[in-house]
């Protein structure tokens, strides 16, 4: 069994934002690993996400950004439960992010819900032309088109895309951490992307 100093406990309480006996209890079942304690602490917060997920998210921020340049600017509302959270310097980094997420990824949706069944049918047709022309046997052409499909959703879906700071995890990734860290469920409501000269 490591030692598990207090340093270890203040380090990876800032690295996470966890409290002091989860992030003392996460090193000592990761025993002393401070990359494994991590990935205790990620697990467990999104359990504590998941209980939080349900609750209604009614108070939060629109964040606005402008690129440099002006040529390229987001309109974000991301809603959390109280003001409370909502005021402190976590959520506003959290939001500001997420803005210069959507500027720099230019997705089509927050979750693949949301885009219209005719856009994915019309990808699907498109992918299966693909393999067909590339003489494709006919028995695998819906699966290279599913495969296909999934690369779409990352690369267009806000919640499945690999967060810009941090490729390792996704956006629905960060969003679960920040849940954890605050404690109150967290929305991405809704966007809009302006770019000089796009309809």
């Amino acid at each position: 069994m490591a030692n598990i100093t207090a340093q270890m406990v203040k380090e990876l309480r800032e690295k996470t934002g966890a409290g002091m006996m989860d992030c003392k209890r996460a090193l000592e079942e990761a025993d002393g690993d401070m990359e494994k304690a991590v990935e205790v602490l990620r697990k467990r917060g999104i359990a504590k996400a998941e209980k939080k997920a349900g609750r209604e998210a009614k108070d939060g921020l629109v964040e606005a950004y402008i690129h440099a340049g002006g040529k390229l600017g987001v309109l974000v509302e991301v809603n959390c439960e109280t003001d409370f959270v909502a005021k402190t310097d976590d959520f506003k980094t959290f939001v500001r992010n997420i803005a210069m997420q959507i500027a720099a990824t230019n997705p089509i949706a927050i979750k693949r819900e949301d885009i219209p069944q005719d856009v994915i049918e019309k990808e699907k047709e498109i992918y299966k032309e693909q393999a067909r022309s590339s003489g494709k046997p006919e028995h695998i052409i819906d699966k290279i088109a599913e495969g296909k499909l999934e690369k779409f959703y990352t690369e267009h879906v806000l919640m499945e895309q690999p967060y810009i700071r941090d490729p390792e995890i996704t956006i629905k990734d960060y969003v679960t951490e920040m849940i954890a860290r605050l404690g109150e469920n967290i929305t991405i409501r809704r966007f809009a992307r302006f770019r000089i000269g796009e309809e």
